[in-house]
């Protein structure tokens, strides 16, 4: 598969995937948050608001996608084109499913137990967000209103969405005089917001492997072609036997790490090795920094580099 096949494939994966993500979110939604008249947060939960002043469900969709554009054509001034490109497909897709599946679940699918199903909805609402932005995806919604404030102010996105949400799900005690279903509000955005973190961070988990070994160029080899995850060889020395040994290093992701064990104890099964979880790994093969370029550390370092040339060039 060349390049541009490569690209197309991941492009289309990550379509599927944030679909199915928000089919996951609007069953977990419809099926057993809305039936116990339970505000969330973000712009389903406002339209859940409108639906419980007009009694329409069909009206939590039309609600969220009409808050939705409207964010979008601010966000396009703030945010540019790419952003709002990128998010209006999650948010027309998530529109679509919060129009269609409320009529479909009139009741809970947990009657008489309001906790056990808010707790299963806030559970897979989490999972299918997710699933949305493990993959590149937006849901639109506080995500651009959070994209905005971050864009022109100091605020973290997290902080916006919380205080975002938080504000959502008590302004419905206006409307329905029910502590309690405002305590479930809150209760579902801590469970979405901590599946969510599951989600990612799981996505994200990766190992390091240190191996001795001194048969270290068949593993490597193999690790190479078998693992397709790149090898980085160190020298070292054991300072028992004062030999010098070669040391691979490897990192990969969590679910991987069983094909190096496989792979290590088919070729020699005495070899040293450790293995330690890392939090974080961004290169080629894994995650991208999402930082922002911090255009006046560049133009530092830039003339730093460029000072210290100058003052070899005349030593020399």
């Amino acid at each position: 598969m060349g390049f541009i096949g490569k690209k197309l494939w991941m492009s289309s994966r990550d379509y599927v995937m944030i679909v199915v993500g928000i089919l996951l979110f609007g069953f977990g939604f419809s099926a057993f948050i809305l039936p116990e008249k339970v505000v969330i947060g973000g712009v389903t939960g406002l339209g859940t608001i409108v639906y419980l002043l007009t009694g329409k469900t069909y009206m939590i969709g039309v609600t969220q996608y009409a808050i939705n554009l409207a964010l979008l054509f601010m966000a396009y001034f703030v945010l540019g084109k790419d952003f709002v490109i990128k998010t209006i497909f999650g948010a027309t897709v998530i529109a679509i499913v919060v129009t269609i599946l409320p009529p479909l679940f009139p009741h809970s699918l947990v009657p008489s137990q309001p906790l056990l199903g808010v707790c299963f909805g806030a559970m897979l609402t989490g999972i299918g967000l997710g699933l949305v932005f493990v993959h590149n995806g937006s849901t639109g919604g506080t995500d651009i209103v959070s994209a905005m404030v971050a864009k022109r102010t100091t605020v973290s996105i997290g902080r916006t969405m919380l205080c975002v949400d938080f504000a959502i799900i008590s302004s419905s005690y206006f409307l329905t005089h029910d502590i309690v279903r405002v305590l479930y509000g809150l209760f579902t955005l801590i469970i979405t917001s901590y599946m969510v973190d599951v989600i990612i961070n799981s996505n994200r988990q990766a190992v390091q492997f240190l191996i001795i070994s001194p048969k270290w160029e068949r593993i490597a080899n193999a690790v190479n072609h078998y693992a397709r995850r790149g090898v980085t060889v160190m020298d070292g020395m054991g300072w028992y036997t004062k030999h010098s040994v070669k040391i691979l290093l490897i990192v990969c992701r969590k679910i991987e790490s069983v094909t190096i064990f496989r792979i290590v104890k088919s070729i020699d099964a005495g070899a040293f090795i450790t293995q330690a979880n890392v939090n974080g790994v961004y290169g080629q093969g894994f995650d991208e920094m999402k930082v922002k370029q911090d255009m006046k550390l560049c133009e530092k370092i830039e003339h730093d580099e460029a000072l210290s040339h100058l003052n070899e060039t005349v030593n020399s």
